[in-house]
């Protein structure tokens, strides 16, 4: 079991990495406002995240 969850806390960091790399600071906020969302079921803050992800893809693309 602890090797699993610390594949998975890997796994975590190798994928904020990967956002902020690509995307910055704002690529992480944007991650963690709609991860915080989809958690605690508050769909304005998910939605703020999303549309900021959104933006931020569409902006790169």
């Amino acid at each position: 079991m602890p090797f699993i969850a610390v594949a998975i806390a890997a796994l975590a960091v190798g994928f904020e990495a990967l956002v902020q790399w690509k995307w910055g600071a704002m690529g992480i906020v944007a991650f963690v406002a709609l991860t915080i969302g989809v958690k605690s079921k508050n769909l304005a803050i998910g939605g703020i995240g999303a549309v900021i992800l959104v933006m931020l893809l569409a902006q790169s693309g």
